[in-house]
């Protein structure tokens, strides 16, 4: 079994396949600011409280029990699996960096149809969501507003307390196209993203966009968050910005916007993370738990 997140919501599935003896492995999703020393801190206090005072949890505990529980810990980057490591005393052995992939079908996407479609081309592009803090779209939509260029937002909305904000910033400013979500297999946003110049994508924290992936396979250049180890991924090949400085990320954007792309970056993105490239290390993983269980 493959589990994905070490969180509340998947802990009794956990639970419930260590109690059956059911082997599995699990990509924790896991990112925090906070020291390693604090998480694995706080992780001994949940033991305790657990102990004392029955029915109360904390959230680093229940991604210390899933990881233990596991056969295999297989987070998105080195980073993370390092601050895995050090916060919950994870044996090296046990983690296996798994990174995570983009389907192929972006590379070489035309920009024809949504150039023919909504008129633009060159424009800033943001895919994603519209309301959870953790994207960052109000940051994002303040530093657009110091910036005159065309901008497309594609981006599912969900009802947040940021939400009506965002979108009242949406409105007012007439450079921005906003597109209500398209599926991933959409061949317009896949159009949508050859035909953009800089993809933008300032959250707190990613491992690292899937979106940012798609389009850099598809040729825009990305600018992007520092943290959650983005920077495995995209290297040299991005711009990163603070996502808590306004400023800062209308200043990557404008740099972006004034640099030329990177012809490069869609066989980087293609050669280390397609998902062909994942399935085999995928695999591999798999292989690795069923062998070792068999020789028990």
């Amino acid at each position: 079994v493959h589990l994905f997140g070490a969180n509340f919501a998947v802990y009794n599935l956990a639970r419930n396949l260590k109690y059956q003896n059911i082997k599995f492995v699990v990509n924790p999703i896991f990112y925090s600011r906070r020291n390693p020393k604090i998480i694995r801190a706080i992780s001994r206090i949940d033991l305790l409280t657990r102990r004392v005072w029955q029915g109360v949890w904390w959230q680093w505990g229940f991604t210390r029990d899933i990881c233990n529980w596991s056969e295999m810990v297989l987070p998105n980057t080195i980073a993370e699996g390092e601050l895995l490591r050090q916060s919950y005393d994870l044996p090296i052995a046990k983690i296996r960096v798994l990174y995570n992939g983009v389907s192929a079908h972006f590379l070489n996407s035309d920009p024809a149809p949504f150039i023919e479609k909504y008129g633009l081309k060159d424009f800033i592009l943001h895919v994603g969501h519209l309301g959870p803090a953790r994207k960052n779209v109000l940051n994002l939509v303040r530093a657009l507003e110091k910036i005159d260029h065309p901008t497309v937002l594609i981006d599912r909305v969900l009802q947040t307390g940021e939400t009506p904000e965002i979108l009242s910033a949406i409105r007012k400013n007439p450079n921005i196209l906003f597109i209500e979500g398209l599926p991933n297999t959409s061949e317009m946003l896949a159009s949508a993203y050859a035909a953009s110049s800089v993809f933008v994508l300032p959250s707190q924290f990613e491992t690292p966009g899937r979106a940012a992936l798609e389009a850099a396979l598809a040729g825009a250049k990305i600018v992007i968050t520092p943290h959650g180890g983005t920077m495995e991924y995209f290297g040299d090949y991005a711009t990163y910005v603070n996502p808590a400085d306004v400023s800062d990320i209308q200043c990557g954007i404008e740099t972006a916007l004034q640099a030329p792309k990177f012809p490069d970056l869609p066989q980087h993105i293609a050669q280390h993370f397609s998902w062909d490239r994942i399935a085999m290390d995928t695999k591999a993983v798999y292989n690795a738990v069923l062998s070792k269980t068999d020789s028990k």
